[in-house]
């Protein structure tokens, strides 16, 4: 009985360690997809452009990873959430979105992919 309390215990310390922290799952994304000037200033942050709030910095330490893996490590609401803000960036601001892109995944392998993902329910 012991053992399978430790492996349980293991499991999901391993599975947790896979997910993004989901401290910003409730961040306000609706806010920023309204406010063109604050999209555009975390645009500029990932593209180093801008200065970056706390949550900016950590978005865009996350975000090759996430480019890379079509969101693997993000939580059912993050995937949601970045969802949202990639579509807005796409539809108000394709040309910053196309720097967004070259900037984190250069070659464009990840592309095809993370484009699926963003177009997926």
């Amino acid at each position: 009985m012991k053992t399978l309390v430790v492996l349980t215990c293991v499991f999901l310390s391993v599975y947790a360690a896979e997910k993004y922290n989901p401290k910003y799952d409730n961040f306000d994304v609706d806010t920023l997809i309204e406010n063109d000037r604050l999209l555009k200033s975390y645009i500029n942050c990932f593209l180093e452009k801008g200065r970056c709030t706390a949550e900016g910095s950590d978005f865009k330490k996350a975000l090759p990873e996430a480019i890379e893996t079509s969101c693997g490590k993000c939580t059912e609401k993050q995937k949601v959430n970045i969802k949202k803000v990639i579509k807005a960036i796409q539809q108000k601001h394709p040309k910053l979105w196309e720097e967004l892109v070259q900037k984190n995944d250069p070659s464009g392998k990840h592309r095809v992919n993370f484009d699926k993902f963003i177009q997926s329910s």
